[in-house]
């Protein structure tokens, strides 16, 4: 079940809402939310979600060794076993597939690959977990003694699935003791009719187009097609290559920072409090800088458990920038077993480390636009390496962009493509960036308060949902791009 589906926003949503409301205390205010997140993990994962429910019941135990025997041997013993259950659990469905094709080419064994059903989410709840484990013996959270409300924290279908990587400290007073006031309940519907329609209207559609002009998703991740596939992208338009990309540059943005905004709007519709997780990361100015901006929950997990850990900026150049290697290779890994993805995250880790060393100064000096205008061509072509699993596309696909395959500047397909989307393209564009938002605080500002509030939380979410409702009947294409981690 996805945000974006109707049984969900018209049955499992409001049901939840009404359940969630009829019940008054926090404790069966708690209960209503762990029967619902495990329902509807269990609606796309009725067998894994005794995973999901397995590696909290594991985790809850070594927090509690860890509480008891804090400050001796004996809870680091707990914590390494820990981390050993969860990313053991996570390279085994993850990673055994891939692992297991490398030793095959290298050495003919195995001789068959196993195919291993990838668990949804299961990144994203893996890191809750670790997180959690790691703040238990680190002494910033006390261990929760009831296992149901870990797995209710775990498990909250409000961001079990896609994030934002919600940390147990940010949350843990609110698992106890938490209300949600009008006020905060407005803003959530907005919030969440506001990513909806950011999925629905815009992500969709990016999407639909990236698959005409590129490749879908399935035939580019498909090698048994693999010559078949170059043919097609060796013949595309230099002008569809381009916008294609541009396509799905839009489309990630606008697909997962929407899936992001319906997290926490849900979460402020009762009383949860989840940190944003995008900052309009198009916007920035270096690479640096927009992986501050971007999936900021996933940098700051790296940041505060991988990057600091082994010693950050701290102990000098060298070890800094090998720091940094390792955290963008495993970020790169991170979101999937895939060569194209390693080489995604080390394509980012170069112009950070470049930037670190002597590229940041020179950034701040130039005028903005055209700082502006490095970070956007770094992460376009970054986006294009992150779309093909297989490398011989991309590099087809990269040098056909310019016209190197023998392949047309344009045909008649691609100039109607241009001409029918351009407008869209622009609004799609124009989402990408706090416009709208700085349109309606000036608005605000113009405008007696009183107006302005029933003007935006009263006609707007209902005039968002009823498109987006629109845009989905008999709308066949609704992809969730992140379900792969």
């Amino acid at each position: 079940m996805v945000f974006s589906n109707l049984f969900f926003l018209f049955v499992f949503l409001p049901l939840n809402l009404l359940c969630y409301t009829l019940v008054k205390s926090t404790r069966a205010k708690n209960i209503v939310m762990l029967i619902f997140s495990l329902f509807f993990y269990a609606w796309g994962e009725p067998v894994y979600v005794l995973l999901l429910v397995g590696m909290a019941f594991a985790d809850w135990l070594f927090s509690l060794a860890i509480q008891r025997n804090r400050g001796r041997p004996a809870a680091k013993l707990a914590l390494i076993g820990a981390l050993v259950v969860s990313l053991g659990l996570l390279g085994t469905f993850k990673y055994t597939g891939f692992f297991a094709d490398m030793l095959h080419q290298l050495t003919g064994f195995p001789p068959t690959i196993p195919q291993i059903a990838l668990p949804i989410g299961i990144s994203f709840y893996t890191f809750q977990l670790i997180s959690y484990v790691v703040d238990v013996y680190r002494g910033e959270v006390d261990a929760q003694d009831k296992f149901w409300l870990l797995l209710m924290y775990v498990s909250l279908f409000h961001q079990c699935i896609a994030g934002p990587i919600v940390r147990y400290q940010d949350v843990n007073r609110e698992i106890l003791n938490r209300s949600a006031s009008r006020e905060e309940i407005n803003r959530g519907v907005s919030r969440f009719c506001t990513g909806l329609a950011k999925k629905a209207l815009l992500a969709n559609t990016c999407g639909f187009l990236a698959d005409t002009l590129l490749l879908s998703d399935a035939a580019a991740s498909s090698a048994a097609s693999l010559a078949q596939n170059a043919a097609v992208l060796q013949a595309r338009p230099v002008l569809s290559l381009w916008l294609g990309v541009l396509a799905f540059m839009l489309q990630i943005y606008l697909d997962f920072s929407a899936y992001s905004d319906m997290a926490i709007g849900m979460g402020l519709m009762i009383g949860f409090h989840y940190k944003e997780n995008f900052d309009y990361p198009y916007l920035s100015r270096s690479v640096s800088e927009f992986w501050r901006r971007w999936h900021i929950s996933l940098g700051s997990f790296f940041r505060d458990y991988v990057y600091i850990p082994l010693g950050g900026n701290r102990q000098g150049v060298p070890r800094t920038i090998a720091n940094l290697f390792i955290v963008w290779f495993l970020t790169g890994l991170w979101h999937g077993a895939s060569w194209n993805f390693v080489l995604w995250g080390l394509y980012f880790f170069v112009f950070i480390a470049i930037e670190r060393l002597f590229l940041q100064k020179f950034l701040d000096r130039i005028p903005a636009v055209f700082s502006h205008i490095y970070l956007l061509v770094v992460v376009f072509f970054g986006w294009a390496i992150f779309r093909f699993k297989q490398p011989v596309l991309f590099f087809t696909v990269l040098g056909g962009m310019f016209g190197m395959n023998g392949n047309p500047l344009s045909n008649f397909e691609s100039g109607t493509i241009f001409l029918n989307y351009l407008f869209f393209l622009v609004a799609a564009l124009i989402a990408s960036t706090p416009a709208v938002k700085y349109l309606g605080e000036h608005l605000s500002s113009r405008l007696p308060t009183a107006r302005t509030y029933n003007f935006v939380q009263i006609f707007v979410p209902p005039v968002l949902l009823l498109l987006s409702t629109a845009a989905l009947v008999g709308n066949s294409y609704n992809p969730f791009l992140y379900f792969q981690f």
